[in-house]
């Protein structure tokens, strides 16, 4: 691999920092992955900050960063029993000790972060001593989720403070969607680039593997299941149709906090047997568990401050060729209704009832919808673009 710019001079170097990385399965370690490729194939050096992963991914993470074309620093944290670094002295775990890793690491021409907002501090900390730019990519707004979670207020009034001076610091800050961008300026980010989220389209295609389901009906759920999806949703409304589909299933396949309330209610409402809940899997495997479904299911509860979010699982399933029943807000349904990409309804039993009923009677041409999918949502593009963004901000070799 070649560290050379085309005009010869020295390739910028980039230090990218996130609590998460492959192999987890998150939309976050799939974007932050592609990213580091997309600025590698851009001329960049890059070094990967992030923690080591939960026992049971240990082989396949030494596997991936071996392969990498950039180099990854794993650092030691602290996660809950689940595998999952999440929770305040879980993020903690990784920022505190992230700040002694910058300042002995070799200065790079860009730090790039994610959040949680403490890694942008770390990192906005470390970028003025060091004297270098920083860019910080906005999944969403911590503090904005955090107060519609009913946090206590001195907590939210405190993570706004820490978001706020990671924005205004930042040379850029890459947005995911628009609403997302407005509300970073309303923060005080002075630049902002959009960057919609994408997903891996070489593996999410209409054609591939099939599911261990495949000709039987089912609804495939496959993600993270947190009591901001909401997905206990799609048991209650599978429940009301269950006497007319006696034989369709639901399928979730993933992990999270709500996973033992998901079973609890299945088996409250009388579908436990209609319901399966699988653990998570490799990109490849969902991507078969979503090509063999009859829709793909994804909700996110109103009000709770993921209102702007825009979940990548409905570009998963698109690119499978999968139409999405979708419930809740979010720009997502207005992309649903406007290109004929499955059912959209508000966060209501009822309403996403009377889509699996529409869903499990249609028999239609997937191949249109996996089409838009290449076309709008490919990963790999909006890689490309979030690095071009980044590299704006390195001045000239240093």
């Amino acid at each position: 691999m070649s560290h050379r710019s085309r005009g010869g001079d020295r390739a910028p170097r980039v230090t990218i920092s996130s609590r998460i990385w492959e192999p987890e399965r998150a939309a976050a370690a799939f974007r932050l992955r592609s990213l580091a490729a997309a600025l590698v194939e851009s001329g960049a050096r890059v070094r990967v900050h992030t923690s080591k992963p939960p026992r049971q991914l240990t082989e396949e993470a030494a596997s991936a960063d071996q392969q990498a074309p950039f180099s990854v620093d794993r650092h030691r944290v602290l996660r809950g029993k689940d595998g999952y670094l999440r929770g305040y002295l879980q993020y903690l775990s990784f920022d505190l000790p992230l700040l002694w890793h910058l300042l002995t690491d070799a200065k790079p021409d860009v730090y790039v972060c994610e959040p949680p907002p403490t890694t942008g501090l770390i990192t906005r900390t470390v970028a003025a001593i060091r004297r270098r730019p920083y860019v910080y990519y906005a999944a969403d707004i911590w503090s904005d989720a955090s107060e519609s979670a009913n946090v206590p207020s001195f907590v939210v009034s405190a993570l706004r403070a820490v978001e706020r001076w990671v924005l205004t610091g930042a040379a850029d800050v890459i947005a995911v969607n628009a609403a997302v961008a407005e509300r970073a300026r309303q923060l005080g980010a002075t630049n902002v680039t959009t960057v919609q989220n994408g997903v891996d389209t070489t593996i999410f295609t209409p054609d591939g593997d099939r599911s261990p389901l495949a000709g039987t009906q089912y609804f495939v759920y496959a993600g993270t299941m947190s009591e901001w999806q909401g997905s206990d949703i799609f048991v209650r409304a599978l429940a009301q149709i269950h006497a007319d589909f006696p034989d369709l299933k639901l399928v979730f396949v993933g992990q999270g906090n709500a996973v033992a309330e998901l079973r609890q209610v299945a088996e409250d409402l009388g579908v436990g047997d209609a319901v399966q809940i699988l653990p998570a899997v490799s990109p490849e495997v969902a991507a078969a568990f979503q090509r063999d479904a009859i829709a793909a299911l994804v909700s996110i509860r109103p009000g709770i401050g993921y209102d702007m979010a825009f979940p990548t699982k409905t570009m998963a399933a698109w690119a499978c060729g999968t139409p999405v029943i979708y419930a809740g807000a979010g720009i997502a349904r207005e992309l649903i209704e406007a290109n004929d990409l499955g059912w959209s309804c508000a966060y209501d039993v009822a309403g996403v009832a009377q889509a699996m009923r529409s869903s499990a009677a249609s028999i239609s041409d997937h191949r249109p919808i996996a089409r838009w999918a290449l076309d709008n949502v490919s990963l790999g593009a909006a890689a490309k673009n979030a690095a071009t963004a980044i590299l704006r901000t390195v001045k000239g070799p240093r």
